[in-house]
């Protein structure tokens, strides 16, 4: 399939996306064990084969479009923020829990890509592992990492970990605790999963995700810079 038309060809990609999310979704809720963004993920490229749509084609239209939203959204996090009970938390606890979280998320892959001797800018890229995709590009870009690999890395340490999550999660009842986990590991890809679960994992996913992304795009720069004197 080939559409000449730039805007026909725009649409066409946000149907086809939306579709294979909606689908997703609805799979989802029947089988709880099945990963939302995997299955999406699936159905893309199932339907690209259907359709006979070059994949290179239907990311080139599809990439500025979902780019772009993913700013927004990642700004509407606020909305369900806003909507957390915060009376009774132990907010010294969290503060660790997000702190080492942050440090871990970062230095522990970037130790990793140094020791199997990796070029260092593939070791800049690790930095941003841990934190959603506009934060991490943005991080990238401030410590002069390769963006597309920091995008692979952060695409493919979410999907592992929202893939995963619900095998770790056997024995442990707490949605809140669940919930912080997915979004300081898989970033939006654990917060998606969260949501999943319950509303109230998702707050919290929303919590870790945003918290995280804030602490870990304040100490890396520096942390690189002082590194690189």
């Amino acid at each position: 399939m080939s559409f000449d038309n730039a805007f026909v060809a725009t649409l066409a990609a946000i149907l086809l996306t939306l579709t294979a999310h909606i689908i997703a979704r609805i799979l989802a809720r029947k089988l709880s064990w099945l990963p939302m963004v995997i299955t999406a993920l699936v159905l893309v490229v199932i339907f690209l084969f259907i359709f006979q749509w070059d994949y290179t084609h239907y990311y080139g239209v599809a990439k500025p479009v979902f780019d772009h939203l993913l700013g927004y959204v990642t700004v509407l996090l606020a909305i369900p923020l806003a909507a957390m009970n915060f009376k009774g938390l132990p907010v010294k606890k969290l503060i660790t829990i997000v702190a080492m979280a942050s440090l871990i998320g970062a230095l522990l892959p970037m130790s990793l890509a140094y020791l199997f001797s990796l070029s260092h800018d593939t070791i800049l890229a690790f930095a941003s592992r841990s934190v959603t995709t506009p934060i991490g590009l943005s991080i990238a870009d401030l410590i002069k990492a390769p963006l597309a690999m920091a995008n692979l890395i952060i695409i493919v340490s979410g999907l592992i970990g929202g893939t995963l999550a619900r095998f770790l999660f056997v024995g442990i009842e707490d949605d809140r605790a669940k919930g912080l986990a997915l979004g300081l590991v898989a970033h939006a890809f654990g917060t998606v999963e969260a949501w999943q679960i319950s509303h109230t994992a998702g707050r919290y996913a929303a919590f870790g995700l945003a918290v995280n992304g804030l602490v870990t795009a304040i100490w890396v720069p520096i942390f690189v810079t002082a590194l690189s004197v």
